[in-house]
C-alpha cells in the first residue's frame, strides 16, 4: 500500500482563520436602533425583560453618544418626509409632512435640521395620518433619556438639559402605561441629576413626592424604589437627617426592586443611623449596601463613599478596620486620609489627630465626613488614657494633660473620671495629691492560669487515652475475624 500524505493541522487552522470574518462592534446609531426594536417588542409582547435589556446598556451606550448619533438615529427611527409627502399625494389627503416628536426632539440638538414647514396642518388632514407611521411613546421617552444624558455630559448644556428634564417630567406623568415603567425610573434619575447639576435640587422635591404617591398606588415598583431614594438624597444634600428618617419610617422599600436600588437605600439609612449615633444599625446597613453594590470596576464612586463612611463608623465603634481594605486598588487613592486618621486613632495620639484632621478637613467636608470623625476625638483620648494606664502604675493629671495635648487638668481629670466610669481602665483618682492610680493588671501567669492550664492538659490526656483504647478494640476484633474466616 502507497503512504498517503496528511496536512497539517497548522495549515487547516489558518485557512479558517483567514475565512473567518471578524465581525465589529455595532455604532452606537445602530445599538439604538436595535434598543428601539427590543422596546416595541416588549410593548407588543408585555414583556418587560426586553425593556430591562435595553437599559443594562445605557450606561456604556451614553459614552458613545454625540450630536451626530442622536440626530442619526432619530431620523432612521421616525418616518422621513418624502415617505410622508408621498403617502399624502397618493391618497390625496392634506395634513403635516414631518413628525411633531421628531422635530421636538431633534430641536435640542445643536445643528439638527429642523423643517420649518412641518407643522402646516389642515384642518380638513385626517387626525391618525401620522399615528399609523410613528413610533410608541416608549421610543420617545428612550430618546429623551439618551438626550438628558447626552447634555449632562456638558457643563455648557446645563441649562438645556434643565428644560428638557422639566418637560420630560411633564410628559411622563401625562402618561399612564405600564409599559412605561423601567423607563420612567430611570427617566426620573436623569431628572434629578439635571435640577442637582443646575443648583435647584430643592425646587424637585415637590415633584418627586407627588410622583412617589402615584407609583406607591400603581404598584410601581421600580419607580417607586428610585423615588425614595431621589427623596433621601435630597433631604440629606440638605442635611434635613428628621425629614429623611420620617420619610424612611412612612414608606416602605419594595423588596422587588434591584440590586443598585437596595444598595443605594442601605446607604442612605446608614447615613441617617451614623447621624443619630446609632452605630450598630448604620454598620449593618453599609454592610448590606457593600455586599448589594455593583463590582467596584463598574460603580467605583458609590464604592468608594460606602467605605468612606463605613471606616468611620467602624472608628466610631471602637473597631479597627483591616489594612488589607486600605491596599485595594479602587480604594488606596481615596482613603488615604481615612487612613491616617484610622492611625491616629490606633495610637492614641491627639496630636496626630488633630493635624490629620485640619489637614484634610475639605475631603471631610466634602464626603459629608466631617461631623462625624470630630466625634472621634474622644475615642482617641480614650485610647492614649488606656495606654498610659498600661505603662504607669502611677501618673498625675498635669502629665496626662500634657501627654495627650488636653487644655487644661481639670479637662484630664473629667475624662479620666468618665474612662473609669465606662470601665476603659481599671483605677482611681486621688484628688488630694492630683494623680490617678491605675489598678493592678493580672499577670499572663498565676495560681489562676495554671489551674486553667491543667485543666486543658488532663483534657488532652484523656483524650489520646480514650483514642488509644477504641484503636486497640478496634484492630482486636479485626484480628479476631480474620482468624475466624482463615
Amino acid at each position: 500500500m502507497t503512504d498517503v500524505e496528511m496536512k497539517p493541522t497548522e495549515e487547516k487552522t489558518e485557512e479558517k482563520k483567514t475565512e473567518e470574518v471578524k465581525q465589529e462592534p455595532p455604532s452606537a446609531s445602530e445599538q439604538i436602533k436595535s434598543n428601539v426594536a427590543l422596546i416595541e417588542r416588549a410593548v407588543s409582547t408585555f414583556e418587560p425583560r426586553f425593556t430591562l435589556r435595553v437599559l443594562r446598556t445605557l450606561a456604556a451606550l451614553r459614552k458613545r453618544l454625540d450630536n451626530k448619533v442622536l440626530a442619526r438615529a432619530i431620523k432612521d427611527v421616525y418616518p422621513n418626509s418624502t415617505f410622508l409627502e408621498r403617502y399624502l399625494s397618493y391618497w390625496k389627503l392634506t395634513g403635516p409632512t414631518e413628525s411633531a416628536v421628531k422635530q421636538s426632539l431633534l430641536s435640542w440638538l445643536p445643528g439638527a435640521e429642523v423643517s420649518e414647514h412641518s407643522m402646516d396642518i389642515d384642518a380638513a388632514a385626517p387626525a391618525k395620518t401620522l399615528e399609523k407611521f410613528e413610533p410608541i411613546p416608549e421610543v420617545e421617552m428612550y430618546f429623551r433619556l439618551l438626550l438628558l444624558h447626552h447634555l449632562l455630559a456638558s457643563h455648557s448644556t446645563y441649562p438645556k438639559a434643565m428644560k428638557l428634564a422639566q418637560e420630560t417630567a411633564q410628559k411622563v406623568q401625562s402618561l399612564n402605561r405600564r409599559s412605561m415603567d423601567p423607563l420612567a425610573a430611570k427617566i426620573w434619575y436623569a431628572v434629578e441629576r439635571a435640577y442637582e447639576l443646575a443648583g435647584e435640587l430643592a425646587d424637585a422635591r415637590p415633584i418627586f413626592l407627588a410622583v412617589q404617591r402615584t407609583a406607591s398606588l400603581r404598584q410601581d415598583d421600580e419607580t417607586q424604589a428610585s423615588l425614595i431614594n431621589r427623596l433621601l438624597r435630597n433631604y440629606l444634600h440638605y442635611n434635613l437627617y428628621d425629614q429623611a428618617d420620617k420619610l424612611v419610617s412612612k414608606t416602605t422599600f419594595p423588596a422587588s426592586a434591584g440590586n443598585p436600588q437596595h444598595a443605594r437605600y442601605h446607604y442612605y439609612i446608614g447615613r441617617i443611623k451614623a447621624v443619630q449615633l446609632n452605630y450598630t444599625a448604620a454598620h449593618t446597613n453599609l454592610q448590606q449596601a457593600i455586599r448589594r453594590a455593583p463590582p467596584a470596576i463598574t460603580a467605583p464612586g458609590f464604592y468608594q463613599a460606602v467605605h468612606k463612611l463605613s471606616v468611620v463608623v467602624e472608628l466610631l465603634m471602637g473597631d479597627i478596620p483591616e489594612r488589607g481594605l486600605f491596599r485595594h486598588p479602587v480604594l488606596e487613592k481615596s482613603l488615604d486620609a481615612y487612613f491616617e486618621i484610622v492611625k491616629a486613632v490606633r495610637a492614641g495620639s491627639l496630636s496626630q489627630f488633630q493635624a490629620t484632621l485640619s489637614k484634610y478637613a475639605a475631603q471631610f467636608e466634602a464626603d459629608k465626613t466631617y461631623t462625624l470623625i470630630v466625634r472621634l476625638r474622644q475615642n482617641v483620648i480614650k485610647t492614649g488614657i488606656r495606654r498610659l494606664s498600661l505603662s504607669y502604675s502611677r501618673i498625675s493629671l498635669r502629665d496626662i494633660c500634657v501627654k495627650l495635648h488636653l487644655d487644661s487638668e481639670e479637662d484630664a481629670e473629667y475624662i479620666v473620671g468618665k474612662a473609669i466610669r465606662d470601665g476603659v481602665i481599671e483605677g482611681r483618682i486621688v484628688h488630694e495629691n492630683g494623680w490617678m492610680e491605675c489598678g493592678t493588671q493580672k499577670g499572663g501567669y498565676g495560681f489562676e492560669v495554671s489551674n486553667v492550664f491543667m485543666r486543658r492538659i488532663s483534657y488532652c490526656l484523656e483524650l489520646h487515652n480514650q483514642s488509644v483504647k477504641v484503636r486497640s478494640s478496634i484492630w482486636f476484633h479485626v484480628s479476631l475475624l480474620t482468624h475466624w474466616y482463615v
